[in-house]
C-alpha cells in the first residue's frame, strides 16, 4: 500500500469510512479543485485508471503534489512531489523508478525515498504538461512491489511574456478628409501566456504617438480617425505607434508595441488653376499642320486620376488656325498647327484656352468650379517662302505640227513675301530630258524648242521651277502635262514588201493579191484609205486596182499579155554624180551667209524662196543693234527664231564642233555705224594723223614711235 507524505489529508477523510484508494484520490481532488476550471477538467485524465466497475479495487499510489510553477529562478532543484509505498519499512528495500515524458531530464527521483524534483526551468510556453509513470521495485530481487502507474504534472503559468504584434509593422491607407471615426486598419497582439489563468494574456491597446489625427480601440485594436478634414496636400504621411499590454493593462503588466504607417490617398478636392493668366508664343508661317506650337499648364494639387486635365480652346480668333490636346504624361496642353499660316494673310492670334478636370466628386463641387482659364497670343513670324504659282498644275494641248518657237502656256509665279523677289522661270532638266520645251526666264512663257510627234511621244510631263533673284534657295515647282494632239502628218504605208505570182493563162477578174495599208496617224473618225495604181503603172492594161476602202484587190484584166525579155538599159545606167560648190564667204557685203530681213519677219522668209545657208556653220544672234526698235513683239519673234536656228545647229551633223558667236551690226552700205573692216582702207584718200600722241607724256611714247610722224628719213626693212 502507498501513502503519503502528507498524512493531515488522509486522516481527516478516514472518518468517513473511505477506502485508501479513495482516501489517495482525494488528496488529488483536492488539489485540482483549488486551481482552475480548466485543471479540473485534467481529472478525467488523472483518474484515467479508474476502474469501470464500483466494485472495491485496492491501489496504494498515494500523490501529495501535481502541480509546478513556471520560470523557477533557485539554485536548487525544484521540489514537485514524493512516491511512498506503504510496503516501504524504511529499510531502504524498495527501488522508486520514474519513466516517461522528462525522466531523468526535466524531472529526477530519489530512488530511496521517492521524492520528484525539477532540475531544469520549465517553460509551460513551450510545454504545458508532462506525463510520467511510477514504479517500486524491490531493491533485492528487482521484482515490482507495486503495479506501475502513470500519473501528469502539470506547469502552472505565470506573467512571463509580453503581448506581440506578430504582423507588425502595419500600412494603412485612408482618404484624405475622411469624416471622424473612418475605420483605418485592425492591430492585432498577442500574448503567449495562459489565458485561461489570471490577467496574464489579457491584452488592452493603447495609443502612443499619432493624437490627435488618429484613435485606437483599447478592446479591439481598431485604428480610427480622429480629426476632420485631414488634407493630403497639407500632410500625408503618419507614423502611429500602437501598444498592448497585458493584465488588462494594470500596472506591472507587461507591454509590446508595434508601428502603423498611414498615408492619407489622394481624392479630386483641388480644382485647377492656372499660374499665368497670358501666355505669349510665337510660330513660323513655315510650321508644318501638326506642328507644336506651344504648352500651357494648369496646376492640380491633387494626383493621379484626380489630377488629370482637358484642355480646349473656348474662344478666340485662332480657333480654325490652332488646335490643343493634352499630353496624358505630365498633363499639359499642347497647342499644334492646324492649317497652315500665312504672315502676309495674318500675323496674330488670340486663344482662349480652358483647362477641366474631367473626374468630379460630388461632395467637394463646393470647393470649386474645378476648371480655369488663359489667353494665349500667338505672333506669326514671316519666313522667306519660295514662289508660289497661280495654279497648282497645268494642262496644255498643242497640235504636233507646232511651229518651233510657239507659246503654249504662260506658267505665272510670284513671290508670297511682303518684299514680292522678282522670279526667274526655268525647267527641270530631268523632266524633259529630251529638251522639246523652253520657258522664258521672266515671263513664264513656255515654248516648243524641237519639233513634236505625236507618234514618238504623245504625252510630256514637265516641271517648271521658279526661282527667287535675291535668294536662289528658294525655288518653287509646279507639274506641266502637255499633251500632243495628232495631225495628219503621215502617208499611208504598206506594212511589207508584196510579190505576187500570176499563171500565164489566168483568166480575166481574177483575183491576184489583196494588200492593206497602216497609218501612224490617229484620226478622230478612224483611217479611211483610198487606193489606186501609182501612176507608173496606171498605164498597165494586164491589172486594175479595186479599192473597197479597207483592202486592195489586184485583179488581172486581160487574159493574156506578151512576156518581154529583160533588157537592160544603159540610159538607166546609174553612175556618181560629183558636185562642186564654189561658195565663199566673208567681207561686210556677203549676203549669203545670213539674210539679216529674217529676224523681222521670218514667216515671210519661209513663205519665199528657199534660204542659202553656210554650208561651215549656222550663225546664232547675240544681240541687235541698239537703233533697232526692242519691241515684245519683235523680241518674241526674234526667240522664235533664234530657237529654231539652235535646233537647226543641233540637227546637222556636218556642222563644225564648236560654239560660234556672231553679231551683225548692219555693216556695209546703208549702216548708221559705217564699216568697220580694215579692208580695202590702204585705199582710202583719207590719212588720219596720230602726231598728237606725241603731246600725250611718256606713257604714249611707243605709240607716238610707231604711228606718229618720222622726223628722219625712215629705215628700210
Amino acid at each position: 500500500m502507498w501513502t503519503s507524505g502528507r498524512m493531515s489529508n488522509a486522516k481527516s477523510w478516514l472518518g468517513l469510512g473511505m477506502s485508501l484508494y479513495f482516501w489517495g484520490l482525494m488528496d488529488l481532488t483536492t488539489t485540482v479543485l483549488s486551481s482552475s476550471p480548466a485543471s479540473r477538467g485534467e481529472l478525467e485524465v488523472l483518474l484515467s485508471d479508474k476502474p469501470q466497475s464500483h466494485s472495491r479495487t485496492k491501489r496504494s499510489w498515494v500523490w501529495n503534489q501535481f502541480f509546478v510553477l513556471e520560470e523557477y529562478t533557485g539554485t536548487d532543484p525544484l521540489y514537485v512531489g514524493k512516491l511512498h509505498s506503504d510496503m516501504d519499512r524504511g529499510d531502504g528495500s524498495i527501488k522508486y523508478i520514474l519513466s516517461g515524458e522528462g525522466a531523468g531530464i526535466v524531472f529526477t527521483i530519489d530512488d530511496t525515498t521517492g521524492d520528484i524534483h525539477a532540475i531544469q526551468r520549465l517553460d509551460r510556453e513551450e510545454r504545458s504538461q508532462y506525463t510520467l509513470r511510477a514504479q517500486a521495485l524491490d531493491r533485492r530481487t528487482g521484482r515490482p512491489m507495486e503495479p506501475e502507474s502513470e500519473f501528469i504534472i502539470k506547469i502552472q503559468d505565470i506573467n512571463d511574456n509580453e503581448p506581440k504584434f506578430l504582423d507588425g509593422p502595419y500600412v494603412a491607407t485612408v482618404p484624405e478628409m475622411s469624416p471622424v471615426g473612418t475605420s483605418v486598419i485592425q492591430v492585432t497582439a498577442t500574448d503567449a501566456d495562459d489565458p485561461t489563468y489570471g490577467s496574464s494574456a489579457r491584452v488592452v491597446y493603447s495609443i502612443l504617438q499619432g493624437q490627435p489625427y488618429f484613435s485606437v480601440d483599447s478592446k479591439t485594436g481598431v485604428i480610427r480617425t480622429a480629426l476632420m478634414n485631414m488634407d493630403r496636400e497639407a500632410k500625408e504621411y503618419y507614423e502611429v505607434i500602437i501598444q498592448a499590454k497585458d493584465m488588462g493593462g494594470q500596472l506591472g503588466g507587461l507591454a509590446g508595441t508595434t508601428t502603423v504607417n498611414i498615408t492619407l490617398s489622394d481624392v479630386n478636392d483641388n480644382p485647377p488653376r492656372f499660374p499665368q493668366k497670358h501666355y505669349q508664343m510665337s510660330v513660323l508661317e513655315s510650321a508644318p499642320v501638326s506642328s507644336t506650337v506651344g504648352r500651357v499648364f494648369a496646376k492640380d494639387l491633387d494626383e493621379g486620376i484626380n489630377a488629370e486635365m482637358k484642355y480646349t480652346i473656348v474662344d478666340g480668333d485662332g480657333a480654325d488656325a490652332f488646335d490643343i490636346h493634352t499630353d496624358p504624361n505630365f498633363q499639359v496642353g499642347i497647342i499644334t498647327v492646324k492649317k497652315p499660316l500665312s504672315f502676309e494673310s495674318k500675323k496674330s492670334y488670340t486663344l482662349k484656352v480652358e483647362g477641366a478636370n474631367p473626374h468630379l466628386e460630388m461632395r467637394f463641387l463646393n470647393l470649386g468650379p474645378f476648371q480655369d482659364t488663359t489667353t494665349v497670343h500667338i505672333s506669326v513670324e514671316d519666313v522667306d517662302e519660295p514662289p508660289v504659282f497661280e495654279s497648282g498644275s497645268y494642262f496644255v494641248e498643242v497640235p504636233e505640227d507646232v511651229t518651233i518657237g510657239t507659246t503654249i502656256q504662260v506658267i505665272s509665279a510670284k513671290d508670297p513675301d511682303v518684299t514680292n523677289n522678282s522670279i526667274r522661270y526655268s525647267i527641270d532638266r530631268s523632266s524633259d530630258p529630251g529638251r522639246f520645251f523652253y520657258v522664258d526666264i521672266t515671263t513664264g512663257a513656255l515654248m516648243t524648242a524641237r519639233p513634236l510627234d505625236r507618234e514618238e511621244f504623245s504625252w510630256h510631263n514637265i516641271t517648271v521651277l521658279a526661282m527667287e533673284m535675291n535668294n536662289p534657295s528658294q525655288v518653287g515647282s509646279v507639274s506641266v502635262t502637255i499633251k500632243v494632239l495628232d495631225v495628219n502628218d503621215n502617208a499611208p504605208e504598206f506594212p511589207r514588201f508584196y510579190e505576187a505570182f500570176v499563171c500565164e493563162n489566168a483568166k480575166a477578174g481574177q483575183l491576184i493579191q489583196t494588200v492593206s495599208a497602216v497609218d501612224q496617224d490617229d484620226p478622230r473618225n478612224g483611217q479611211h484609205f483610198y487606193y489606186s495604181l501609182a501612176p507608173e503603172a496606171a498605164s498597165n492594161p494586164n491589172f486594175t486596182v479595186r479599192d473597197n476602202q479597207v483592202l486592195v484587190l489586184l485583179i488581172l484584166s486581160l487574159r493574156r499579155h506578151r512576156k518581154q525579155p529583160y533588157v537592160i538599159d544603159n540610159d538607166e545606167n546609174i553612175h556618181e554624180n560629183i558636185v562642186r560648190y564654189d561658195d565663199e564667204g566673208g567681207g561686210e557685203e556677203d549676203t549669203e551667209a545670213f539674210d539679216i530681213a529674217a529676224l523681222w519677219n521670218p514667216r515671210e522668209a519661209q513663205a519665199g524662196a528657199a534660204p542659202k545657208t553656210r554650208q561651215d556653220m549656222l550663225p546664232e544672234i547675240e544681240s541687235l543693234s541698239r537703233y533697232v526698235p526692242q519691241t515684245c513683239a519683235v523680241a518674241s519673234t526674234v526667240h522664235s527664231y533664234v530657237l529654231a536656228k539652235l535646233y537647226e545647229a543641233d540637227m546637222d551633223l556636218w556642222a563644225p564642233p564648236f560654239d560660234s558667236l556672231q553679231t551683225y551690226m548692219f555693216e556695209g552700205d546703208g549702216s548708221v555705224a559705217g564699216s568697220l573692216s580694215s579692208l580695202q582702207s590702204a585705199t582710202s584718200d583719207s590719212e588720219q594723223s596720230f602726231d598728237f600722241l606725241t603731246d600725250w607724256g611718256p606713257r604714249f611714247r611707243k605709240l607716238a614711235e610707231l604711228y606718229g610722224a618720222a622726223e628722219g628719213p625712215v629705215p628700210l626693212w
